[in-house]
């Protein structure tokens, strides 16, 4: 059933996903699993964006986007980054654990975003670390955060251990586990975020 409604869905929209980097911390490991998710996800015919923070500047949260009444004082980055979040049918958020908990950069960026703009679209989240657990602790609060904001995340959480022995520097993996563990996680998103679109177009958004 699910092969049969992914391949009658493929060819007539190409979905659009928001790839979430939420470390800045020096000799980081995050881009290169940032690089991995992002080529796995284009093999599966997925639009990526990729939110670097160390790349999209953005400021310590004083005033959310959607604060502003004149979105004029808005820099044109930060509303191209609005507008991205907006067409995305999908998120997929790549995270570091920082003190057992979420990084403080990745909450940051998202908290500048209006959670209307993440509203029944649903998000996969990939963990990591050097050392043995892969994150899972910052995973499991990821759940909750992205609850909150709209966007439902599905139940596989792919957490990579030793990342350094997982990915090289430009995101190839290093063992045959990492694409099977990418592909496990796209695929329960990939079902979800055709189901979601496919039903908010023919019955729009719930009513509150």
């Amino acid at each position: 059933m699910y092969r049969r409604f992914t391949e009658e869905m493929a060819g007539s929209h190409k979905l659009r996903v928001v790839l979430f980097l939420g470390s800045t911390r020096e000799g980081r490991f995050g881009l290169r699993v940032a690089k991995f998710m992002e080529k796995q996800l284009q093999l599966k015919n997925y639009h990526v964006d990729l939110f670097d923070p160390v790349v999209l500047k953005f400021p310590l949260l004083e005033k959310p986007i959607y604060h502003y009444q004149d979105k004029t004082q808005v820099p044109q980055w930060m509303l191209d980054c609005e507008e991205k979040v907006k067409q995305a049918d999908a998120f997929v958020v790549v995270s570091a654990e920082y003190n057992h908990s979420i990084p403080p950069a990745l909450s940051n960026m998202l908290d500048h975003f209006g959670a209307g703009l993440f509203e029944c679209k649903p998000s996969g989240i990939v963990t990591y670390s050097y050392g043995i657990y892969g994150g899972v602790r910052a995973g499991v609060q990821l759940r909750s955060f992205l609850s909150e904001l709209g966007a439902l995340s599905v139940s596989n959480m792919f957490g990579i251990p030793e990342v350094h022995k997982a990915l090289d520097e430009n995101g190839k993996p290093l063992n045959d586990h990492m694409v099977k563990g990418a592909e496990k996680l796209i695929g329960q998103l990939d079902w979800m975020a055709k189901a979601m679109k496919n039903h908010k177009d023919k019955f729009g958004l719930p009513k509150l």
